[in-house]
């Protein structure tokens, strides 16, 4: 297959000027609906949310309870299916009827942790989703019940375990002191994903201040 030109123009001006290439988009999200219902009591969660997730990034979503935070990483991983949309892992669509490649993407993801302490449960599910080396850990409130001290403790674990095995990571929760830390932050908003810049807070566990 010939190369297109201007590619091979702008690959070897990239490589005269020291640029790195632009990591791969492993996980991708286009047009995603969400409703619930049927007529006069249809509500409507996502409405055309829109993600694309690089190689190696952390992205935080930020928004209240109740904005579809769960709802949009229940869909990412499979676990639900779109009203309308398509998740896409390294380029290639997630069907929802293709039963034995959307367990093996989900890599464990429906697996509970027991009966133990808040911050020993999310240690313990963390271990389990990594257990089969996946490439996207999707976490949804990791902090959510804990108290600061916990909080703290296990998005600092969360932290080190991206970069040790190299993931990608989104992480859903209400928190700004956690989404300052990751690479980019987007607000959930009337069931659809905008960029949004951090806003500080010191309280990791429980409300946002």
């Amino acid at each position: 297959m010939m190369q297109d030109p201007a590619n091979a123009v702008h690959a070897s001006q990239s490589a005269q000027q020291g640029e790195a290439p632009a990591p791969a988009i492993v996980l991708e999200a286009r047009g995603l609906k969400k409703t619930y219902g049927s007529g006069d009591r249809m509500i409507s969660v996502l409405q055309d949310a829109n993600l694309s997730l690089r190689e190696g990034e952390m992205v935080a979503i930020v928004a209240p309870s109740g904005a579809g935070k769960s709802t949009l990483l229940h869909l990412l991983a499979a676990l639900d299916t779109p009203t309308s949309g398509k998740v896409y892992f390294a380029s290639k669509a997630i069907e929802a009827n293709q039963d034995a490649a959307v367990a093996d993407f989900r890599n464990r993801a429906d697996h509970r942790a027991g009966e133990l302490s808040g911050g020993e449960q999310q240690r313990v599910a963390m271990a389990r989703a990594l257990v089969t080396g996946p490439a996207v850990l999707l976490a949804d409130e990791p902090t959510g019940d804990l108290d600061e001290q916990n909080a703290w403790a296990v998005f600092e674990l969360l932290e080190r375990l991206h970069r040790a095995h190299r993931l990608t990571s989104l992480i859903a929760t209400h928190n700004t002191a956690l989404a300052a830390r990751c690479d980019r932050i987007l607000g959930l908003e009337h069931g659809v994903l905008r960029a949004r810049m951090a806003a500080a807070s010191r309280t990791p566990g429980g409300e946002a201040s």
